[in-house]
């Protein structure tokens, strides 16, 4: 019979209380504070970039869905009153996602231009 898993590269080993060790990784070894000013670094990109159409959509697109299962099992309404509901709240879902970003990203750069 073909075998279906691919085989693993690097042998585990299995220890008595049942938890599998790894080879260690073979790069530079990283220190906390390294770690640390990475994640600082990266998170402070993520917050300084503005804030775009695309994501507001999505998080829209995912509120309305949550708002018409709500509707339809918690409120009793029918399925196409919960997706006429969902697809209203969509439509305003994208603004308000939108103009709460801009608002928070601009209150970040005014406080970083300020200075802390």
């Amino acid at each position: 019979m073909a075998q279906t898993k691919r085989k693993r590269t690097r042998k585990h080993r299995g220890t008595p209380a049942g938890t599998i060790e790894r080879a260690a990784r073979t790069g530079r070894a990283q220190t906390r504070e390294d770690a640390k000013q990475v994640t600082r670094q990266r998170r402070h990109e993520r917050l300084d970039r503005p804030p775009a159409w695309g994501s507001s959509v999505n998080r829209a697109a995912i509120a309305a869905a949550v708002f018409g299962v709500l509707v339809v099992l918690v409120f009793g309404r029918s399925v196409p009153q919960g997706a006429i509901l969902a697809g209203f709240m969509f439509l305003l879902y994208i603004p308000l996602g939108y103009l709460t970003d801009l608002g928070i990203y601009r209150y970040r750069q005014r406080r970083k231009a300020g200075g802390r």
